[in-house]
């Protein structure tokens, strides 16, 4: 069997399902851990800007999961009931389904992507999870929202999001793009390469995880629409 890692995302529109989903990222954890077949998984709200940012967006959240298998992570999201209660209280949800090509790192003390033999062309997917030392928190932060702002301007950016566990403090991007150059150049130039340089030259994360998957599939809309149509349009 190859690993699947699903990331769902949920949108709630009025202040009492916002209340909801809040209340949740605590009361969820007992049913999500109870799903069958679900290995690793976290639950995440939402920054307001295109990356890592210190502002919540109050209205997204998402979960994040890995499964045996495609079947199980389809059946599973589609049919429990946690699943099935965030769906009913959000006006919008989207959830797309990942192979995993690579991956460094730690989050949480554990390994939680299986990387999997395969060819690694086409559309891709890039997350880096981050727990910041509380020290370099203001330096952190001074310096990041630049690069919010430069890949929310990138033209090759499918789609871009950063969630996270703790607000401040553990802090996750992950962002679809059309092909690996495409990523790569963003991550090579401007204030992203610094900040790379920079996290090692200062040492400013406790944990840090990156990985890069394959797209499978998605299921659900964001915006009205799947952001995986622009890729045929790319």
């Amino acid at each position: 069997m190859t690993q699947v890692v699903s990331l769902s995302f949920f949108r709630f529109g009025t202040r009492r399902a916002r209340l909801w989903a809040f209340v949740m990222m605590g009361l969820a954890r007992g049913p999500l851990s109870r799903v069958p077949g679900i290995g690793f998984w976290k639950l995440c709200g939402s920054g307001s800007g295109e990356g890592f940012t210190p502002l919540p967006n109050t209205a997204v959240y998402a979960i994040l999961a890995t499964w045996p298998d495609a079947a199980q992570a389809e059946r599973a999201i589609e049919g429990t009931p946690v699943f099935q209660r965030y769906r009913k209280r959000a006006v919008e949800n989207w959830t797309v389904f990942m192979r995993t090509d690579t991956a460094r790192g730690a989050w949480s003390g554990q390994t939680p992507f299986t990387p999997s033999p395969h060819d690694q062309t086409g559309p891709l997917v890039a997350l880096t999870r981050a727990s910041i030392r509380p020290g370099i928190l203001a330096k952190f932060w001074g310096r990041v929202p630049n690069i919010s702002k430069v890949i929310g301007k990138d033209p090759n950016v499918v789609f871009k999001v950063g969630i996270g566990e703790v607000p401040w403090f553990h802090q996750v991007t992950f962002s679809i793009w059309p092909d690996a150059q495409s990523m790569a150049s963003f991550a090579r130039t401007g204030p992203h390469a610094e900040a790379i340089k920079a996290v090692r030259r200062e040492s400013w994360f406790n944990e840090e995880l990156y990985a890069r998957f394959t797209l499978l599939s998605d299921t659900g809309t964001w915006g009205g629409t799947s952001p995986l149509k622009q890729l045929d349009t790319a």
